[in-house]
């Protein structure tokens, strides 16, 4: 169980870093999103982020969703991270 978790921490780490750099590349309006870095990046991290895009929708041309999203995801990491502790505390740490 506590690989499950550790795992999960993780992968929330590696997608929170993907959706930083998605959130800084679209400070530079020249970057053709269509090309294969940008794509890649834009179809992983794109269906998360519209999540929360329905949510706040853009206000005055400025999308809040990423800072939503991104604090949903250190909120499920900080969850995991104390379920790992009492996993391990209570003996449950396989």
């Amino acid at each position: 169980m506590n690989l499950l978790i550790t795992t999960l921490a993780t992968f929330i780490s590696i997608y929170s870093s993907l959706l930083f750099i998605r959130i800084l590349l679209t400070w530079f309006p020249n970057i053709n999103w269509y090309n294969p870095p940008f794509s890649v990046l834009s179809q992983i991290t794109d269906p998360y982020l519209n999540i929360f895009r329905s949510i706040i929708p853009p206000l005055g041309g400025m999308d809040f969703s990423p800072i939503l999203a991104i604090i949903a995801l250190q909120i499920l990491q900080g969850v995991l991270s104390q379920l790992a502790r009492l996993a391990f505390v209570s003996g449950f740490g396989f």
